[in-house]
């Protein structure tokens, strides 16, 4: 890698950690802490009670999808030279997830309002309030498992970059096309059968972490190297 590609992989390195850690945060943490499946009561509960992480959830998911507006323009910028059509691709994917990933912002922004929003919403019982913003949380579940297709599709061509490219191992290459396939499977098993979701999403951890982070890895590491020679 010239010092032009070595400055860019490192900058798609800080750009990818600083998408996945609120990722992890507003995507795992949050919903296992304050969302109880089938129990609009207790999740309602714990919604009111806990409104700073609530919150700080809404500002993870923001912060990590304007992130990944930019993350695959650098990635584009150090694959373009290896084939510009799948690089494109690339970005194409991500671009198009974005405008689902940000909308159902709303859904979640609008099941705390149900709960503590304006007084003309006392025309509902508390109870059917509760159970509003349950249906309200659930619809932003399932905008991302629609948002999660696109997140898994953009890895494919990146992962065929990384393997068409003489710069990059051609293992994480691999490594990424599965994480991809794995996120899109996972995606359309919670959407056509979603009382298999959790086992094929826990399968799917396996390839999507080796993936991800071999990947995350190298661009760090990849610099480094780079740099020393």
């Amino acid at each position: 890698m010239n010092p032009e590609q070595t400055r860019t992989a490192r900058l798609a390195g800080v750009l990818y950690l600083l998408m996945g850690l609120p990722g992890v945060f507003y995507l795992q943490y949050v919903p296992r802490t304050l969302i109880v499946r089938g129990d609009a009561s207790a999740t309602a509960e714990r919604m009111l009670s806990s409104e700073p992480l609530f919150r700080l959830g809404l500002a993870a998911e923001l912060m990590s999808n304007l992130i990944f507006i930019v993350t695959p323009l650098v990635l584009y910028q150090l694959f373009k030279g290896v084939d510009y059509r799948k690089a494109a691709l690339m970005v194409i994917f991500v671009l198009v997830s974005i405008p689902i990933s940000l909308v159902i912002v709303v859904f979640e922004t609008a099941a705390f309002n149900m709960l503590t929003g304006p007084d003309y919403l006392s025309v509902f019982a508390q109870g059917q309030r509760e159970a509003l913003a349950l249906l309200l949380v659930g619809l932003h579940g399932r905008g991302l498992d629609i948002a999660e297709i696109f997140w898994g599709l953009w890895l494919v061509p990146l992962g065929l970059l990384v393997y068409e490219s003489r710069f990059a191992p051609r293992a994480i290459g691999v490594l990424l096309i599965a994480a991809g396939i794995a996120y899109v499977m996972t995606a359309f098993t919670a959407v056509l059968v979603p009382q298999y979701s959790s086992t094929v999403a826990l399968v799917a951890v396996v390839p999507e972490g080796l993936g991800e982070v071999s990947f995350l890895v190298w661009l760090f590491v990849a610099g480094r190297r780079s740099s020393r020679t």
